[in-house]
Formats: structure tokens, sequence, C-alpha cells
């Protein structure tokens, strides 16, 4: 590692320690069980299997519903400084009333606080350079969801580790990217779709994380506000380690920074 630091600035050696922290903390899961305990903890074993397909379903809905709503309505503005907090109490009010009326309300509720966190993901990835009308940044800030949703607590480190789930996706990412800046409308729709359907399918174990909190009924309306302001700060976590990631990428190239990145561990 020390080699490799050498080739590293020390302000840009600290932010690839910072976002390192931030790509390899606790999942989701784990995070709700510390915040809200015990019932949660009850809950994971509550929900019906029926519930996993309908999941995956909603979640991939909701992802689709999100981009078309979310990924042209900011300008391009590189290194602006974000609004997390926004974006967090707009999610926690959406919480609120899919917690008040339980788990049947999560299929009108996802796609809202899925919008605006892909929004606040967008507003990260812009505050460190990217350029949001380019699809390859529309692709990466997607990614940012299937990047937060595994389950580190259970899963092989070797298969969840965040370069892994990148290689995973790095397919359908470039695919985008070149469709998008070829100007192909029908290729390109169809590189999304391909790369929505891939990403839901991670993001549905975040998504189910949640609705196994949802099931607890004491918590209501209150719990729901938590466990979205929860789910939100963690995506929020994961797309400014990402985008940390991407920022010191275009300026070392990638295999010094994942060789950096590893050399971490």
């Amino acid at each position: 590692m020390a080699e490799i630091q050498r080739l590293l600035t020390e302000e840009d050696a600290a932010e690839l320690r910072r976002a390192r922290d931030l790509l390899e903390n606790p999942g989701l899961a784990a995070r709700l069980v510390d915040r809200l305990g015990a019932p949660i903890e009850q809950g994971l074993q509550r929900l019906p299997q029926k519930w996993h397909r309908e999941i995956a379903r909603i979640s991939e809905q909701a992802l689709g519903k999100a981009t078309e709503a979310a990924l042209f309505t900011l300008d391009d503005a590189p290194f602006r400084k974000p609004s997390p907090r926004w974006h967090q109490a707009a999610v926690a009010a959406s919480g609120a009333v899919g917690g008040f009326f339980g788990l049947s309300a999560l299929a009108v509720e996802l796609p809202i606080s899925t919008t605006i966190i892909l929004r606040s993901i967008i507003d990260i990835a812009r505050s460190q350079g990217e350029i949001i009308s380019s699809p390859a940044t529309k692709a990466a800030c997607l990614e940012v969801f299937a990047l937060g949703s595994t389950r580190q607590d259970t899963d092989d480190a070797a298969e969840t580790g965040y370069y892994a789930a990148r290689v995973a996706l790095s397919g359908l990412v470039s695919e985008v990217g070149r469709a998008g800046a070829s100007g192909a409308g029908s290729s390109s729709s169809t590189a999304l779709l391909a790369l929505l359907r891939k990403v839901a399918e991670r993001f549905g174990v975040a998504v189910t994380d949640k609705a196994l909190a949802q099931l607890v009924p004491a918590l209501g309306a209150i719990g729901g506000a938590t466990i979205n302001s929860i789910f939100i700060t963690h995506f929020q976590d994961m797309a400014t380690g990402h985008f940390l990631i991407r920022k010191l990428e275009r300026k070392y190239g990638r295999t010094l920074i994942a060789e950096a990145y590893q050399a971490l561990s």
C-alpha cells in the first residue's frame, strides 16, 4: 500500500479512505436493526413468500418510474454542493404515509421515495464533478441502487465487495453509455431497460429489508419516517463513496484506484 499511497496526494488518499469506509459499512438490514431494535429482528421472519415476488415487481416498476422522473430534472452544474438533508426530509415524509398504511402502501410509496433517492444520488454525483446529462453518469447513478443492496453481514465478502459488484454490472453500464453516446434511441432504451432489470434484482433485497421493517405494527407513521430516513441515508452514503471513487479513477485510472482500495482492506 505504501508504494501506491505515494502516487496519491494526501487529500486524495484521505478521500479514498473515506469512500471505502462508506462503501464497506454495514448493510441496510443491520442499520435497521441497530436503529429500531428487537421488533425488526422479529419482523425479519414474517414476510410471506409470495411477497418476495411482489416486491421484485414493485422494485423494478419503482426504478423505472424514478428514472423517468428524476434523471432529466436536474441541471448540469459540476461540483455544486449537494442537498442531502432536503432529500432526507422528503423521503421521511413519504415514509410516514407508508408507515401509517403499512406494507399494503409499498406499491404507492416506493416509487415516490425511490425517485427522491435517485434525485439525491444525482445531486451527489454532480457534486463530485460528474456531467449528469452523460448516459454513462446516468447509468452510474442507477448502479448505486445495486451497490447498496447487498447483505454484507451474510454474503461472502469476495462476492459483495464494491469492485466485485461493479464488475457484475460493468457490461450493462458500459452498454448504456455507448448506446446513449451513439444517439441511437431504441438501442439506448433497450440497454437502459436491461440495466434497470439487473439493478432491480439487487434493489429488491434492500426493499425487502424495508418492507420487513414496515411489518412491525407498533412502529406506525413515525417508524415509517425513520425507516425511510435510514433507507435514503444508506444510499446517500453509497453514492458519496461511489462518486468519490469515480472522481479518483478519472484522475489516476481505475486500475490504480482499485489496487489502492483493495490494499486498504
